[in-house]
């Protein structure tokens, strides 16, 4: 394939204690796990394959995974919903995508992301000076980060089959009253498909992502008084937040098998240039995330998928015979099922999500449903 040689070249928060604290990491230029809910992924189909979308991405789910599938869509025109729920209910996290062509060339998409915790307790005013409780004082505050991605494809006359496409994403990030920030930045993606195989390419916040951290000083004095202020820093200050790139390559392969039934094998490689992170290949320069995700399908009708990545260390309790504490790799695994008929898709997937934070991981499963209807 010479044509391609040439051609291609605040996650979570649970509670008023970590809102408070968040915008303190904004205070680094380049903090690791940037803008983190943006690579949670959407659709439940993706999801259900353990995320390896960046070379199969053909409907509206592909501005975010790649916008250059734009330009592959089966339908003139399709929409994509989406909603999941993690750590039982606490993190709502929805998505929506619109995908239409603009000519025989080129194609447009809009995408919609919102991760929040609503109905946080701001207890604050709880105890009055006196010592008395006045659960009427008690006011709720949510903490939800928002991006908008609005989305370009086109194909490249000179090499069937290649496209590229890039996004214009804008960030906002709301932490109740206490603060908020804005960030831009631009993805930029390629999708090569050639004689059944698909190659693809995305690059992720490529000019970097540059989110404003503005700070309600007031909001962060109240209620804080000499017992509850002891140990606790010095309050933030409006500040800004560099995301870096991160890259993904894919390929992927669909087979047909005997009696109608298909098989897509598909496998991706994230690269991340935030700092060294707990991955397969790990450095201080970069670290890559290796993932592999299936689909099996009867007729273009049903489907059952599979998907397996974010392989990290974990640390356990038990020590060997050297007295030092045991460690294995344990992965993401990830199950889906899915039908389509006459444009409506219905897809739904259970995944595992790791969380990385400090040095530890933790575990929590997560049920996603996604509608998506092409036409026309």
């Amino acid at each position: 394939m010479p044509q391609l040689s040439s051609a291609a070249r605040g996650l979570l928060v649970l509670g008023a204690t970590v809102a408070l604290a968040l915008p303190a990491t904004a205070q680094t230029k380049t903090p690791k796990y940037s803008n983190e809910f943006l690579n949670l992924g959407v659709g439940a189909r993706a999801l259900g394959m353990g995320k390896v979308q960046v070379s199969l991405a053909n409907d509206a789910t592909a501005g975010y995974w790649n916008p250059a599938g734009l330009t592959n869509q089966t339908h003139k025109y399709d929409g994509v919903l989406m909603h999941s729920e993690l750590f039982s209910g606490v993190v709502k996290n929805d998505y929506a995508a619109f995908a239409m062509p603009l000519d025989s060339k080129s194609a447009i998409g809009v995408s919609i992301m919102r991760l929040g915790v609503d109905n946080i307790a701001d207890t604050r005013s709880l105890v009055d000076e006196y010592g008395g409780i006045n659960y009427d004082k008690i006011t709720y505050f949510s903490v939800a980060d928002y991006a908008l991605l609005l989305s370009y494809a086109r194909k490249i006359e000179k090499v069937e089959g290649l496209s590229v496409g890039a996004n214009a994403k804008v960030i906002y990030r709301n932490i109740g009253s206490f603060a908020n920030g804005y960030g831009f930045g631009i993805d930029a993606g390629v999708q090569y498909n050639h004689k059944g195989w698909n190659l693809g390419l995305m690059a992720r916040d490529i000019t970097t992502t540059f989110t404003q951290w503005s700070i309600n000083a007031a909001e962060y004095q109240k209620g804080i008084n000499n017992s509850t202020a002891n140990g606790v820093d010095a309050i933030p200050t409006n500040s800004s937040e560099i995301t870096l790139p991160r890259f993904v390559l894919g390929v992927g392969r669909r087979i047909e098998l005997p009696k109608q039934f298909s098989a897509l094998v598909a496998a991706d490689l994230e690269t991340t240039t935030d700092g060294q992170r707990n991955t397969v290949i790990s450095s201080k320069a970069v670290s890559v995330d290796p993932r592999l995700g299936l689909e099996l399908g009867y007729k273009n009708l049903v489907f059952l998928r599979g998907g397996v990545g974010n392989y990290q260390k974990i640390q356990s309790f038990t020590k060997n015979a050297n007295g030092d504490y045991e460690s294995s790799w344990k992965g993401q695994y990830s199950l889906g099922a899915g039908a389509a008929i006459s444009g409506l898709r219905v897809d739904l997937a259970l995944s595992r999500l790791a969380v990385e934070k400090l040095g530890s991981t933790s575990q929590t499963n997560s049920l996603i449903v996604s509608l998506g209807y092409g036409f026309k």
